[in-house]
Protein backbone atom coordinates (compact mmCIF):
# COMPACT_ATOMS: atom_id res chain seq x y z
CA UNK A 1 0.00 0.00 0.00
CA UNK A 2 1.28 3.27 -0.99
CA UNK A 3 2.09 6.53 2.09
CA UNK A 4 -0.76 8.51 0.23
CA UNK A 5 -3.45 5.21 0.42
CA UNK A 6 -2.20 4.93 4.18
CA UNK A 7 -3.16 8.81 4.45
CA UNK A 8 -6.28 7.88 2.79
CA UNK A 9 -7.30 4.56 4.71
CA UNK A 10 -6.46 7.17 7.84
CA UNK A 11 -8.74 9.81 7.32
CA UNK A 12 -11.47 8.09 5.58
CA UNK A 13 -11.92 5.96 8.52
CA UNK A 14 -13.61 8.30 11.39
CA UNK A 15 -16.47 9.68 10.49
CA UNK A 16 -17.84 13.02 11.58
CA UNK A 17 -17.44 14.07 15.47
CA UNK A 18 -20.83 14.11 17.38
CA UNK A 19 -22.76 17.37 18.04
CA UNK A 20 -24.07 16.67 21.52
CA UNK A 21 -26.67 18.75 23.73
CA UNK A 22 -25.25 19.73 27.38
CA UNK A 23 -27.81 19.96 29.24
CA UNK A 24 -27.52 22.40 32.73
CA UNK A 25 -29.47 24.45 35.19
CA UNK A 26 -27.29 27.67 34.11
CA UNK A 27 -28.48 27.45 30.54
CA UNK A 28 -31.72 26.43 31.53
CA UNK A 29 -32.24 29.68 33.32
CA UNK A 30 -30.25 31.73 30.92
CA UNK A 31 -31.92 30.18 27.95
CA UNK A 32 -28.91 29.72 26.07
CA UNK A 33 -28.59 26.61 23.63
CA UNK A 34 -25.73 24.36 24.14
CA UNK A 35 -24.31 21.75 22.48
CA UNK A 36 -20.88 20.63 22.17
CA UNK A 37 -19.10 19.09 19.20
CA UNK A 38 -17.15 16.15 20.35
CA UNK A 39 -13.65 16.06 18.59
CA UNK A 40 -12.18 14.60 21.07
CA UNK A 41 -13.78 11.58 20.00
CA UNK A 42 -12.65 11.48 16.40
CA UNK A 43 -9.83 9.03 16.66
CA UNK A 44 -7.99 7.42 19.99
CA UNK A 45 -4.58 8.62 19.37
CA UNK A 46 -5.05 11.77 17.07
CA UNK A 47 -6.99 13.84 19.05
CA UNK A 48 -10.10 16.48 18.20
CA UNK A 49 -8.24 19.69 16.48
CA UNK A 50 -4.84 17.46 15.80
CA UNK A 51 -6.98 15.81 13.58
CA UNK A 52 -7.81 18.25 11.64
CA UNK A 53 -4.90 20.16 11.51
CA UNK A 54 -2.18 17.39 10.20
CA UNK A 55 -4.49 16.45 7.63
CA UNK A 56 -3.24 18.25 5.06
CA UNK A 57 0.37 18.76 6.09
CA UNK A 58 0.87 14.75 6.56
CA UNK A 59 -0.91 14.85 2.74
CA UNK A 60 1.53 16.77 1.32
CA UNK A 61 4.55 15.70 3.15
CA UNK A 62 3.67 12.15 1.39
CA UNK A 63 2.67 13.78 -1.97
CA UNK A 64 6.37 15.84 -1.66
CA UNK A 65 8.42 12.26 -0.62
CA UNK A 66 9.40 14.16 2.83
CA UNK A 67 12.22 12.38 4.31
CA UNK A 68 9.83 12.54 7.27
CA UNK A 69 8.43 15.75 9.91
CA UNK A 70 9.75 17.81 12.42
CA UNK A 71 7.97 19.95 14.89
CA UNK A 72 7.80 21.78 18.17
CA UNK A 73 6.04 21.48 21.44
CA UNK A 74 6.21 20.84 25.61
CA UNK A 75 6.95 17.31 27.80
CA UNK A 76 3.05 16.66 27.49
CA UNK A 77 2.60 18.48 23.73
CA UNK A 78 -0.86 17.13 22.36
CA UNK A 79 0.34 17.80 18.76
CA UNK A 80 3.76 15.77 19.12
CA UNK A 81 1.83 13.10 20.90
CA UNK A 82 -0.67 13.19 17.41
CA UNK A 83 2.02 13.55 15.35
CA UNK A 84 4.35 10.58 16.51
CA UNK A 85 0.57 8.81 16.16
CA UNK A 86 0.13 9.81 12.54
CA UNK A 87 3.95 8.91 11.58
CA UNK A 88 3.79 5.47 12.88
CA UNK A 89 0.62 5.00 10.64
CA UNK A 90 1.91 6.27 7.71
CA UNK A 91 5.69 4.92 8.26
CA UNK A 92 6.73 8.61 8.31
CA UNK A 93 8.98 9.45 10.12
CA UNK A 94 9.14 12.04 12.81
CA UNK A 95 11.61 13.97 15.12
CA UNK A 96 10.00 16.34 18.30
CA UNK A 97 11.65 19.03 19.51
CA UNK A 98 11.05 19.51 23.41
CA UNK A 99 11.30 21.68 25.73
CA UNK A 100 12.32 20.04 28.59
CA UNK A 101 14.94 18.04 30.50
CA UNK A 102 16.77 15.04 28.69
CA UNK A 103 15.98 13.34 31.88
CA UNK A 104 12.00 13.35 32.06
CA UNK A 105 9.68 10.83 31.65
CA UNK A 106 6.15 10.91 31.44
CA UNK A 107 3.41 8.94 29.52
CA UNK A 108 3.04 11.30 26.77
CA UNK A 109 6.99 10.80 25.72
CA UNK A 110 6.56 7.12 26.65
CA UNK A 111 4.01 7.12 24.13
CA UNK A 112 5.70 9.23 21.48
CA UNK A 113 8.94 7.24 22.18
CA UNK A 114 6.95 4.01 21.47
CA UNK A 115 5.40 5.44 18.37
CA UNK A 116 9.22 5.83 16.85
CA UNK A 117 9.30 9.68 17.37
CA UNK A 118 13.14 10.94 17.61
CA UNK A 119 13.00 13.42 20.56
CA UNK A 120 15.68 16.29 21.35
CA UNK A 121 15.32 18.06 24.31
CA UNK A 122 16.55 21.42 24.51
CA UNK A 123 15.96 24.84 27.45
CA UNK A 124 13.88 27.45 27.80
CA UNK A 125 15.90 30.27 26.30
CA UNK A 126 16.51 27.45 23.60
CA UNK A 127 12.96 26.77 22.38
CA UNK A 128 12.29 30.43 22.65
CA UNK A 129 14.11 30.56 18.96
CA UNK A 130 11.71 28.01 17.48
CA UNK A 131 10.52 30.63 14.97
CA UNK A 132 13.95 31.94 14.71
CA UNK A 133 14.79 31.52 10.93
CA UNK A 134 18.73 31.03 11.66
CA UNK A 135 18.29 27.56 13.99
CA UNK A 136 15.17 26.70 11.64
CA UNK A 137 17.71 26.61 8.68
CA UNK A 138 20.23 24.80 10.83
CA UNK A 139 17.54 21.94 11.75
CA UNK A 140 16.49 21.94 8.19
CA UNK A 141 20.50 21.12 7.33
CA UNK A 142 20.54 18.33 9.74
CA UNK A 143 17.32 16.49 9.07
CA UNK A 144 17.63 17.18 5.38
CA UNK A 145 14.79 16.34 3.28
CA UNK A 146 12.23 16.84 6.58
CA UNK A 147 9.27 19.06 6.92
CA UNK A 148 9.04 21.48 9.83
CA UNK A 149 5.74 21.85 11.58
CA UNK A 150 5.28 24.86 13.87
CA UNK A 151 4.92 24.58 17.23
CA UNK A 152 0.71 23.11 17.71
CA UNK A 153 0.72 22.45 13.99
CA UNK A 154 -0.38 25.58 13.14
CA UNK A 155 1.12 26.59 9.60
CA UNK A 156 -1.41 27.39 6.58
CA UNK A 157 -1.65 24.12 5.49
CA UNK A 158 -3.62 23.28 9.16
CA UNK A 159 -6.64 25.73 8.09
CA UNK A 160 -8.41 23.74 5.12
CA UNK A 161 -8.35 20.53 7.69
CA UNK A 162 -10.33 22.68 10.35
CA UNK A 163 -12.49 24.43 7.69
CA UNK A 164 -13.83 21.62 7.08
CA UNK A 165 -15.72 21.41 10.36
CA UNK A 166 -18.04 23.61 9.04
CA UNK A 167 -19.79 20.66 6.89
CA UNK A 168 -21.07 19.22 10.02
CA UNK A 169 -22.27 21.82 12.00
CA UNK A 170 -25.80 23.87 11.86
CA UNK A 171 -25.83 27.28 9.89
CA UNK A 172 -26.43 30.51 12.40
CA UNK A 173 -24.18 29.04 15.04
CA UNK A 174 -21.50 30.53 17.35
CA UNK A 175 -19.02 28.54 17.52
CA UNK A 176 -16.57 28.28 20.85
CA UNK A 177 -12.91 27.72 21.62
CA UNK A 178 -9.99 27.17 23.34
CA UNK A 179 -7.43 28.91 21.93
CA UNK A 180 -3.44 28.18 21.87
CA UNK A 181 -1.04 28.52 19.19
CA UNK A 182 -4.18 30.37 16.78
CA UNK A 183 -4.68 27.30 14.13
CA UNK A 184 -7.62 26.49 14.55
CA UNK A 185 -9.62 29.30 15.12
CA UNK A 186 -7.64 30.68 11.86
CA UNK A 187 -8.84 27.98 10.02
CA UNK A 188 -12.50 28.35 11.25
CA UNK A 189 -12.18 31.90 10.02
CA UNK A 190 -11.32 30.94 6.85
CA UNK A 191 -14.47 29.57 5.85
CA UNK A 192 -16.86 31.23 8.52
CA UNK A 193 -20.55 30.52 6.77
CA UNK A 194 -22.51 34.25 6.52
CA UNK A 195 -24.05 34.37 9.83
CA UNK A 196 -21.92 32.45 12.38
CA UNK A 197 -19.58 33.93 14.70
CA UNK A 198 -16.93 32.43 16.77
CA UNK A 199 -15.63 33.59 19.90
CA UNK A 200 -12.23 31.80 21.30
CA UNK A 201 -10.92 31.66 24.81
CA UNK A 202 -7.63 32.23 25.14
CA UNK A 203 -5.62 29.68 27.48
CA UNK A 204 -2.72 31.56 27.68
CA UNK A 205 -1.87 34.97 28.52
CA UNK A 206 -1.59 35.92 24.63
CA UNK A 207 -2.87 39.74 24.60
CA UNK A 208 -2.28 41.17 22.22
CA UNK A 209 0.29 39.33 20.43
CA UNK A 210 -2.20 36.12 19.85
CA UNK A 211 -4.57 38.03 17.81
CA UNK A 212 -2.04 39.05 15.43
CA UNK A 213 -0.78 35.49 15.02
CA UNK A 214 -4.12 34.46 13.96
CA UNK A 215 -4.14 37.53 11.51
CA UNK A 216 -0.55 36.14 10.43
CA UNK A 217 -2.29 32.38 9.39
CA UNK A 218 -5.31 34.32 8.19
CA UNK A 219 -4.97 38.31 7.01
CA UNK A 220 -8.63 38.22 6.47
CA UNK A 221 -9.31 38.08 9.85
CA UNK A 222 -8.26 41.14 11.11
CA UNK A 223 -11.06 42.35 8.65
CA UNK A 224 -13.92 40.47 9.95
CA UNK A 225 -15.81 41.58 12.56
CA UNK A 226 -17.57 38.42 13.98
CA UNK A 227 -14.99 37.38 15.97
CA UNK A 228 -13.54 37.53 19.27
CA UNK A 229 -10.59 36.50 21.50
CA UNK A 230 -11.39 36.48 25.27
CA UNK A 231 -8.41 36.75 27.34
CA UNK A 232 -9.91 37.31 30.93
CA UNK A 233 -10.20 33.15 31.60
CA UNK A 234 -6.17 31.50 31.19
CA UNK A 235 -6.27 30.54 34.51
CA UNK A 236 -3.00 31.76 35.04
CA UNK A 237 -1.09 31.07 31.79
CA UNK A 238 -0.39 28.35 29.73
CA UNK A 239 -0.25 24.55 31.22
CA UNK A 240 -1.38 26.49 34.86
CA UNK A 241 -4.80 26.15 36.23
CA UNK A 242 -5.57 27.47 39.80
CA UNK A 243 -6.62 25.29 42.12
CA UNK A 244 -9.95 26.88 42.12
CA UNK A 245 -10.60 26.91 38.51
CA UNK A 246 -9.27 22.96 38.32
CA UNK A 247 -11.88 22.21 40.93
CA UNK A 248 -14.60 23.85 39.11
CA UNK A 249 -13.58 21.93 36.18
CA UNK A 250 -14.10 19.23 37.84
CA UNK A 251 -17.31 19.40 39.07
CA UNK A 252 -18.54 21.27 35.71
CA UNK A 253 -17.77 17.90 33.93
CA UNK A 254 -19.57 15.35 36.07
CA UNK A 255 -22.60 18.14 35.96
CA UNK A 256 -22.20 17.98 32.16
CA UNK A 257 -21.25 14.45 32.21
CA UNK A 258 -18.28 15.68 29.81
CA UNK A 259 -14.41 14.31 29.92
CA UNK A 260 -12.35 17.52 30.49
CA UNK A 261 -9.03 18.62 31.39
CA UNK A 262 -7.91 21.49 32.72
CA UNK A 263 -5.42 23.22 30.20
CA UNK A 264 -7.44 23.90 26.97
CA UNK A 265 -11.37 22.44 26.46
CA UNK A 266 -11.85 22.68 30.72
CA UNK A 267 -10.21 26.30 31.03
CA UNK A 268 -12.25 27.52 28.07
CA UNK A 269 -15.69 25.97 29.13
CA UNK A 270 -15.57 27.35 32.69
CA UNK A 271 -14.71 30.76 30.89
CA UNK A 272 -17.80 30.47 28.93
CA UNK A 273 -19.78 29.31 31.57
CA UNK A 274 -18.54 32.49 33.80
CA UNK A 275 -19.37 34.54 30.44
CA UNK A 276 -23.40 32.98 30.86
CA UNK A 277 -23.56 33.47 34.20
CA UNK A 278 -22.50 37.31 33.36
CA UNK A 279 -25.48 37.55 31.32
CA UNK A 280 -23.23 37.94 28.12
CA UNK A 281 -25.42 36.39 25.66
CA UNK A 282 -28.66 37.52 24.79
CA UNK A 283 -31.14 34.08 25.60
CA UNK A 284 -32.35 31.93 22.71
CA UNK A 285 -28.75 31.83 21.52
CA UNK A 286 -27.29 28.76 19.96
CA UNK A 287 -23.84 27.99 20.48
CA UNK A 288 -21.61 24.83 19.92
CA UNK A 289 -18.41 24.36 21.99
CA UNK A 290 -15.28 22.49 20.29
CA UNK A 291 -14.03 20.10 22.37
CA UNK A 292 -10.37 20.14 21.23
CA UNK A 293 -9.40 16.68 22.34
CA UNK A 294 -5.78 16.71 24.58
CA UNK A 295 -7.35 14.60 27.02
CA UNK A 296 -3.98 12.55 27.31
CA UNK A 297 -2.61 15.53 28.37
CA UNK A 298 -4.80 15.24 31.49
CA UNK A 299 -2.11 12.53 32.64
CA UNK A 300 0.23 16.04 33.13
CA UNK A 301 0.73 17.51 36.93
CA UNK A 302 -1.49 20.32 35.72
CA UNK A 303 -3.91 17.84 34.75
Amino acid sequence: MTSLSLWQQLYSAVSASTLEPLVHPLLTEQGITLYCKRDDLLHPRLSGNKWRKLKYPLRQALTEHAAGILSFGGAYSNHLHALAAAGQALNLPTVGIVRGEASSHNPTLTDVRHWGMKIEFVNRQQYRRRQDSDWLAELAHRYSGYMLLPEGGSCLLALPGVAELWQELPPHVEVVLPVASGGTIAGLLSARPVGAKVRGYAVLKGDPWLAQEIVNLYPAAAQDKHWQLIYEHHGGGYAKCRSGDKQAIAQLATELQLPLEPIYSGKALLGLFKDIAAGQFQRDSTLVFLHTGGLQGARSPSG
